[in-house]
């Protein structure tokens, strides 16, 4: 059976400046920051969470969960997707697709 893809309620977007990131969530727009490490900020945002990531800017990037990770990652490499960025520790892997979404997939938790 093929995996099916869902969509979370998280985007993120990259920055370098996570400081001009996080004056500008919590201060202009007035969201309340639920992550704050090194490398990564989150903002509730009504019916989305929106995480910036520390690096170069990909755009928005959308995720999606599936229940296995490894034959999703295969079927949207065979499907014509590139792959932006790995990171399998995690799992999770940036892909773009053939019409330059580019959007991120991880593996169902199994709690």
């Amino acid at each position: 059976m093929p995996n099916q893809f869902k969509s979370s309620r998280d985007v993120l977007i990259q920055s370098e400046d996570l400081a001009k990131a996080q004056h500008f969530y919590e201060t202009v727009l007035g969201m309340q920051m639920t992550l704050d490490t090194d490398t990564m900020l989150g903002f509730e945002a009504g019916s989305l969470c929106l995480y910036v990531e520390k690096g170069p800017a990909y755009g928005p990037v959308f995720e999606f969960k599936v229940p296995d990770f490894e034959a999703a990652k295969q079927a949207l490499l065979a499907a014509g997707c590139r792959i932006e960025k790995d990171e399998p520790a995690f799992p999770r892997c940036y892909f773009r697709d053939p019409f330059g979404l580019i959007f991120n997939v991880a593996g169902e938790s199994k709690s």
